[in-house]
């Protein structure tokens, strides 16, 4: 294990109805305006929006309302929030919706502190040392999809217009103050969604598992602990999109998987995410469903650097390779993996995503390693990169 420094300051109210206590918490936190942050219809449609006004309402809460975020959230809504939230003088970033809907807010929460700058905080592979975040208004998260775990992370990932970039913030100072976590607001979800936000918080654990750094048994088997409740309570899940105990199981897996209790003290990779996110910046595709077409090209490509791992995530993730060697059983993991992602009815090849062959090397490109390597496990240079892509035909 390495040395590492931890602070996860997020308040968690979790259950059923805890969205009546949004304006309690905004108030508790700080806040005394906030801008209410969220997607398309469905909070509308379910009612959730009302409730959540009520409450703050009822706690003396002003707001004004910047809708309309989509997945990949777009530079632009984020630019009209900064000056909503300027000239409003709200002092409180409260979103409402999934991940994409968390992370719009946290960049619109670093603009409105300071002075309408947030861009350059955002920043590609090709910047070695990411600058600092110096100021960010608080923010406050009403989960309505388990997947992305923004709502416990320090992190936050846009799309840059008009280059069509998809790139990260991260600091200790974007972590919400709380997340209000319903199971029950999960439950209209379509399947689609359901199984694309399964595979993000189970490729968020991979991320963390396969690591080059030895004596973790600690976040090992956290890590093989949350996977395999994914993919049980997942498969519950998806079976009866109403059963609560599952869906809660799952969404406390979420957060689990990308507050990086079971990523401390250990090298993490974050290649598959890199690739994957190019592929989102270019085909608008769903987050998920980018990373289960990559994540089993990238297992493939990379698996003989650590056999002894990936036979360990087989055995013990899985149940298979079980007497086998660990070359074979690695190999087993990885088909186990895609036969879990097929189940789920995601997307395993380019042909299913809507992605092209002939855009690999512009992929490529878009990447930007400008002769750095991706990734803690096995690092990658541009032709590796390459070669999983092609992996993913």
């Amino acid at each position: 294990m390495i040395d590492f420094n931890y602070w996860s300051p997020t308040y968690i109210a979790f259950g059923r109805g805890k969205e009546s206590r949004t304006g309690e918490l905004v108030r508790r936190f700080g806040g005394h305006k906030a801008l209410l942050h969220y997607g398309g219809g469905s909070a509308v449609r379910s009612g959730l929006l009302d409730r959540v006004k009520a409450s703050l309402a009822e706690a003396g809460v002003g707001f004004v309302e910047l809708g309309g975020v989509k997945p990949n959230p777009r530079s632009s809504l984020i630019e009209e929030g900064v000056r909503l939230a300027i000239a409003e003088g709200v002092d409180f970033l409260l979103a409402v919706g999934g991940g994409s809907v968390v992370d719009s807010s946290k960049a619109i929460a670093i603009g409105a502190a300071n002075g309408g700058e947030w861009r350059r905080y955002y920043v590609g592979r090709e910047v070695k040392v990411k600058p600092a975040i110096p100021a960010a208004l608080p923010v406050g998260v009403v989960l309505t999809i388990a997947a992305a775990g923004s709502e416990g992370s320090p992190n936050s990932v846009v799309n840059l217009e008009p280059e069509n970039l998809k790139r990260a913030a991260g600091g200790d100072i974007l972590r919400p103050k709380f997340a209000v976590m319903n199971p029950e607001l999960t439950m209209s979800l379509p399947p689609f969604q359901t199984a694309c936000g399964l595979a993000d918080m189970f490729a968020h654990l991979c991320e963390r598992y396969f690591s080059p750094t030895a004596d973790v048994v600690l976040s090992d088997n956290l890590c093989e602990a949350v996977m395999r409740a994914v993919v049980e309570e997942g498969a519950k899940v998806m079976a009866n999109p109403t059963d609560y105990q599952a869906r809660a199981n799952i969404m406390w897996a979420g957060t689990l998987a990308h507050n990086d209790v079971c990523g401390a003290g250990r090298v993490q990779d974050w290649s598959s995410h890199g690739i994957e996110h190019e592929l989102s910046a270019l085909y608008d595709c769903a987050h998920g469903a980018g990373l289960a077409v990559v994540m089993p090209a990238w297992m493939t490509y990379v698996h003989a650097a650590d056999d002894a791992r990936f036979a360990r995530f087989a055995r013990n993730v899985f149940g298979v390779g079980v007497g086998e060697s660990d070359a074979k059983a690695a190999l087993d993991g990885i088909a186990a993996f895609r036969a879990w992602l097929k189940s789920l009815g995601l997307p395993l090849n380019f042909a299913e995503l809507g992605a092209r062959e002939e855009d690999i090397p512009f992929l490529v490109r878009k990447l930007n390693l400008s002769g750095n390597t991706l990734g803690g496990f096995m690092p990658l240079a541009d032709d590796d990169v390459a070669a999983i892509y092609r992996l993913c035909l």
